[in-house]
């Protein structure tokens, strides 16, 4: 099942992940950890496609898309 946006931003968080900045419906995530600064399409009435979420999590660098519980 996809997962919605609240909470792949909720996963995110929790792996260090902060809001940097937003430019219209994408939201930019950082790291300051490891330096990733992802974008992030936040439309909440909508779930991502898997395409999408996995290439976020990817991209990212989480493994465990479960650990937003």
């Amino acid at each position: 099942m996809a997962m919605k946006p609240r909470k792949l931003l909720k996963l995110l968080r929790k792996n260090g992940f902060v809001e940097k900045s937003q430019t219209g419906s994408h939201l930019k995530m950082y790291n300051p950890q490891t330096n990733v600064t992802l974008p992030v399409p936040v439309h909440f009435d909508k779930e991502y496609e898997h395409g999408i979420e996995s290439k976020i999590l990817k991209q990212a660098g989480i493994t465990q898309k479960n650990d937003a519980n």
